[in-house]
């Protein structure tokens, strides 16, 4: 019997089975880089560009889509998130840029998804001269159903890793503050005893001598 998780490895891979024409990544931007990716698309295809910055520095990126001719077709500076749907003017090949250029020291960890084209069919059903028939309309629903099923459980899995790195971050900042509360408490503790002792502690008089005749 199959696992969890081996189940949803076979649904993940039926489904960039059916979806051939899905560039769906996530990848890790170093500080001062940039990185491009090329995706081919023929005039009047329909295209989806979606991102999401999961970690680093303050989630966001520079994003900039052009098309053949180098004509910025979309652009966006510092976006945390955003989707992009597009029709090509032309058949060539689209280039979309990731930029953390403006960054210094933050590495950012950042999801793509660049889907061209219609969702294929399954197989046979569109070869029908006649109309569908009910066990293929179930078959149909049943496909597009699971390919948002999909859909949800990835953006789940961001925010779950985005939600849970964020956290880490808060309570690693929470414990050094805690250290330097610490650290504070014992420096005033020990200067505040030395301060009372000092106080309390009996003091010899000073004893003066003079050197003279009688």
């Amino acid at each position: 019997m199959l696992s969890i998780r081996n189940f949803i490895v076979a649904l993940f891979l039926l489904y960039f089975k059916q979806t051939a024409d899905c560039v769906e990544l996530t990848f890790e931007l170093p500080d001062n880089a940039k990185e491009c990716f090329y995706e081919e698309i023929r005039k009047n295809q329909s295209a989806v560009l979606e991102f999401q910055v999961i970690t680093g520095g303050q989630y966001d990126v520079d994003v900039i889509l052009q098309d053949p001719h180098k004509t910025t077709i979309y652009e966006q500076n510092k976006s945390q998130y955003d989707t992009h749907p597009f029709t090509a003017e032309t058949t060539g090949i689209y280039t979309v840029c990731f930029s953390n250029t403006f960054s210094t020291f933050s590495h950012k960890l950042i999801y793509m998804d660049f889907q061209v084209g219609e969702e294929p069919a399954l197989p046979n059903i569109d070869e029908h001269a006649t109309a569908l028939t009910q066990m293929e309309s179930s078959a149909q629903n049943i496909h597009q159903s699971l390919n948002k099923v999909l859909d949800f459980q990835t953006h789940h899995r961001l925010r779950e890793a985005q939600g849970r790195k964020r956290a880490e971050d808060i309570n690693e900042r929470v414990m050094w503050w805690a250290v330097l509360e610490t650290a504070a408490v014992l420096c005033i503790t020990i200067g505040q005893v030395v301060i009372l002792r000092n106080f309390f502690t009996d003091r010899k008089p000073v004893q003066s001598h003079y050197s003279g005749k009688l």
